[in-house]
């Protein structure tokens, strides 16, 4: 007798605005941001917390006001039950859409019912990764976590290791110019401004400190001020515009086995229908995507013309332009809200928050699936597909 396979659901979804640096955020303290974001799911979804087996969180670089497990500490923060658990992941750029993974896995492999995934990051506070880095040059640990004599940077002839450079050889290998990528960026500003004029983002948004809507996105920009920017590296082509934005904010994510579902009374919004991830070249860094999406289509045994709406960090405009040249995908279909140019990257929340839009953006236009990726430090990146219910 054949035993039916388990299934793991979204059956909500919310997030924070996405703040820009210095913006109306700034000075929340990241506890309290990812407090208000799991006591908005946890009210939306009717679910007694108590029931929650464990709380996922991504954040990365860990430290000061982010340190101390700060999946825990969102939890504690919001005042919700104590005995429910929290456990802190750190996949870079990729964490929170890792946090739903394991979430996923949980719940899939039989072992919990009710697990709650997101992410948050404060970058006002905490500039950028590798942070956690500059925190013990006062101990006098100055050595990277990529040098010693078996540090894998060894493998690659000690070269620098940087996402900024990563992005600057995947415009060169394939031949993105600086043009290509600036229209682009102008086009996610477009985007994001568009949906929020047009009230897409009102039912994902839990307004925070006087800020309702996302802060990024520039009304004022424009292909000749894009232009007229210095580049980030002598003789490249990225600038401060093909790039995302330091950000902050936090999303939360709840999923159920089905006899969660039926216990607690949900409705299953989406079903996960694939979940993997992949590394490439740690020095290239950010074109991981590429043979991620690759494996999760095959692996699924789907084509990309079956996606109806793809969310791909928009980390660097390059990493996206490559990754549409090496997919086909249609460009209309390819984070049709904006992406992370104009909307802002806060790190460890990215991933939470990119799954939150996908789905609402899913049930807005009535899409059946949804793919989900993003490069990450270390050249990786993880793939998300979800079935709409």
């Amino acid at each position: 007798m054949a035993v039916p396979m388990a299934e793991a659901y979204i059956v909500e979804a919310v997030r924070t605005p996405v703040g820009r640096r210095g913006g109306g955020l700034s000075g929340v303290h990241p506890a309290d941001l990812g407090a208000h974001a799991l006591t908005e799911l946890m009210a939306r979804s009717g679910v007694d917390p108590a029931a929650v087996e464990d709380v996922i969180f991504g954040c990365v670089d860990a430290v000061g006001p982010q340190a101390g497990d700060i999946a825990r500490t969102c939890w504690l923060a919001a005042g919700l039950p104590e005995e429910v658990p929290g456990v802190t992941v750190d996949r870079q750029c990729g964490s929170s859409q890792q946090a739903l993974h394991f979430a996923a896995q949980a719940v899939l492999s039989g072992t919990a019912d009710l697990v709650v995934a997101g992410g948050v990051q404060n970058m006002s506070q905490i500039p950028i990764a590798y942070a956690s880095r500059g925190a013990v040059e006062p101990l006098g640990l100055t050595e990277g976590p990529y040098a010693g004599s078996r540090g894998w940077n060894a493998r690659y002839g000690g070269q620098e290791v940087s996402q900024f450079r990563g992005a600057e050889m995947i415009a060169q290998q394939w031949d993105i110019s600086r043009a290509d990528m600036e229209v682009f960026a102008y086009e996610s500003h477009r985007r994001a401004i568009r949906a929020i004029d047009e009230g897409r983002f009102e039912r994902e948004i839990a307004p925070l400190a006087g800020v309702s809507a996302d802060e990024g996105p520039r009304r004022d920009t424009s292909p000749e001020k894009m232009a007229g920017l210095k580049a980030l590296q002598d003789g490249g082509r990225l600038t401060a515009a093909v790039s995302s934005q330091i950000s902050d904010g936090a999303a939360a994510l709840l999923v159920a086995s089905e006899a969660a579902v039926r216990a607690h009374g949900l409705r299953p919004r989406a079903r996960v229908h694939h979940l993997s991830a992949r590394g490439e070249d740690p020095i290239r860094m950010l074109s991981a995507p590429i043979p991620a999406t690759a494996y999760a289509l095959k692996k699924a045994g789907m084509a990309i013309g079956e996606i109806d709406v793809v969310e791909i960090n928009e980390a660097f405009a390059s990493v996206v332009l490559a990754w549409l040249k090496e997919t086909g995908a249609d460009p209309a279909r390819v984070n049709p809200n904006g992406g992370a140019i104009a909307l802002g990257h806060p790190l460890g929340a990215t991933g939470a928050r990119l799954m939150t839009t996908l789905l609402h953006e899913l049930e807005r236009t009535g899409g059946r699936y949804g793919l989900q990726t993003m490069c990450e430090g270390g050249g990786q990146a993880n793939v998300t597909i979800i079935e709409r219910l």
